[in-house]
């Protein structure tokens, strides 16, 4: 009889085609199938360059799709959109390379371009028990599905795309099980915010984080991406779920999804894709949902988070080995000890990335939004994750919402998720982000982020300052 394994570990043996080590378990060297991959403009030119100069060509080019959306102005008005010289060699390079390795590109004028980590399993090509490497690292986001995603070097995406595996180092185990059920005007964004800032921004370096528990099974498939899309954020190389029916029903119907009979047949099989009852993790973490309220960043990591309701802390207060790192991070922000959260006044929000800029995001934001205006002061903007969910928004008359409101209504792309592109913030400039990173100068240079859900940013929009979002909502 077999030991008890893992999810991760399931199907990473299910993909080993050899073994480099006679040991095995963590930190075992193998060579690994990969399944899919997912290109941008902005990581793959160097792995393309690599195999023109070696004269190979991919091995299974079906398996690769090509997105633009690191580097792409989102101005609704494309003529309006400024793109750099080096971001236009960056679009059309990945063009030529679709053309000339047999990939197949979405481009910025096709209906079908997002960003990467929505456009995927909007498609359907995010399946259970799949291994996906792409060159982000928020490839973790695929783990909702019951699927191995994580991030890969240039290096790594050349090897990838000639021979369809990579070495790969398996990873120590984690679960995370979060109990009861999240209160209202409390998200899957908050849960995650909430771990990071319990176990800190390395609690899980080195490890697969698997989430688990009764709040986990309750939630939509993307609310779970959210959670999987943030996990990277406290150093979890990999994060999943095990795949429920929900998780079926979501790719049932999606315009690259098996046949209604192979689901169904699938099915069967999925449901076995979970980590047996007696399996060992390395390391274990417990929660409970009920106790978790909506979250905002005050400081330059994620991990430097608290309850909307709390204050700025005192670094005097914190453990010695996050002072230094708290003094730094007031500095940068701009922050003074002991003020209330609520009382911090912003310039800018934004909904969008890769964590937050799904057709739920947008329905939860525009319930806050309807029959509300933006602050004085304060640019709002949204960038829809995908051309599809911008369409399936207007469909639904959600952009109406937010235009009256005084929102911008951007086209897809990470836009002012990092100042890789037009969309960034001024220096000292304060911003109710969506976003999944704070770090100092990723969304501009000198530029100020609070972490956020979708309807929390929402809030601070209309209030001007960062705002507890239970309140507007009562009040609607």
């Amino acid at each position: 009889m077999s030991a008890p394994k893992t999810l991760y570990d399931k199907i990473v043996d299910e993909h080993r085609i050899l073994s480099f080590d006679e040991a095995g378990g963590a930190g075992e060297r193998l060579l690994l199938y990969i399944d899919r991959t997912v290109l941008n403009e902005y990581t793959s030119p160097q792995a393309f360059s690599g195999l023109r100069d070696a004269g190979r060509k991919p091995w299974r080019p079906e398996a690769s799709l090509g997105v633009v959306d690191h580097v792409n102005s989102t101005n609704p008005d494309r003529e309006a959109g400024h793109l750099d010289d080096g971001a236009r060699r960056q679009i059309a390079y990945l063009s030529e390379n679709g053309r000339d390795f047999g990939i197949e590109i979405f481009d910025l004028f096709d209906s079908r371009q997002g960003i990467e980590h929505v456009v995927m399993p909007e498609l359907g090509l995010v399946l259970p028990g799949m291994v996906i490497a792409a060159g982000d690292s928020h490839s973790t986001t695929y783990g909702a599905f019951g699927v191995v995603g994580f991030g890969i070097g240039t290096s790594d995406i050349e090897h990838l795309l000639a021979t369809q595996t990579l070495v790969y180092r398996r990873l120590k185990t984690m679960r995370v099980t979060v109990d009861g059920r999240l209160a209202p005007g409390v998200t899957a964004k908050d849960l995650i915010m909430e771990v990071i800032r319990r176990i800190g921004a390395d609690g899980a370096s080195g490890h697969a984080v698997e989430f688990a528990g009764e709040a986990i099974d309750a939630l939509g498939v993307e609310a779970r991406m959210t959670i999987c899309n943030m996990a990277v954020e406290c150093g979890a190389r990999v994060a999943l779920m095990a795949p429920d029916d929900k998780v079926v029903d979501y790719i049932d119907g999606c315009p690259r999804a098996p046949s209604a009979d192979l689901l169904e047949r699938a099915r069967i099989e999925w449901r076995t894709l979970r980590s047996d009852p007696d399996a060992r993790f390395d390391k274990e973490v417990s929660l409970y949902a009920d106790d978790i309220p909506p979250m905002v960043s005050w400081g330059t990591s994620p991990d430097q988070s608290l309850a909307i309701t709390d204050r700025v802390p005192d670094p005097d207060t914190l453990p010695p080995a996050r002072r230094a790192d708290a003094v730094r991070a007031l500095a940068y922000m701009g922050l003074a000890p002991n003020t209330p959260l609520q009382e911090i006044a912003i310039d800018r929000a934004f909904i969008g990335s890769c964590t937050n800029a799904r057709l739920s995001d947008i329905r939860d934001a525009a319930s806050i939004l309807k029959g509300r205006k933006v602050a004085p002061g304060v640019r709002a903007m949204i960038s829809p994750g995908s051309s599809g969910v911008r369409s399936a928004a207007e469909a639904e008359g959600l952009d109406r919402i937010f235009i009256e409101a005084g929102f911008e209504w951007r086209r897809s792309g990470c836009s002012l998720c990092l100042a890789m592109n037009d969309d960034s913030l001024a220096p000292g400039e304060r911003c109710a982000s969506s976003t999944n990173r704070n770090f100092e100068g990723r969304q501009g240079v000198g530029g100020r982020t609070h972490l956020m859900s979708p309807a929390m940013v929402a809030a601070a929009a209309v209030s001007g300052r960062l705002a507890d979002v239970r309140t507007l909502a009562v009040a609607s």
